[in-house]
């Protein structure tokens, strides 16, 4: 079966589409290994009953975990309102 000419050029633009997606992912991969290296630092973490000394790209990943959960369950609470 031959292809036609709009079939060949869907699969060329989808090609060119997954060839650009998989670019900017490598270099999102590439940028947060970066942002991951450039915090190894060891910061003091004040707690309420003791303190702990741990890498700051911990800190901001556990900051930003408990971000997102927070979010998650205040959307979750907004749209029970809604109903």
């Amino acid at each position: 079966m031959a292809r036609t000419d709009s079939t060949q050029e869907q699969i060329q633009k989808r090609g060119r589409r997954e060839l650009a997606r998989t670019g900017l992912l490598v270099l999102l991969a590439v940028l947060m290994t970066l942002f991951a290296v450039l915090n190894l630092k060891r910061v003091e973490v004040n707690w309420i009953f003791g303190k702990t000394s741990t890498p700051l790209i911990i800190v901001i990943l556990v900051s930003l975990l408990v971000g997102i959960v927070l979010t998650h369950f205040a959307e979750m609470r907004y749209r029970r309102k809604q109903r």
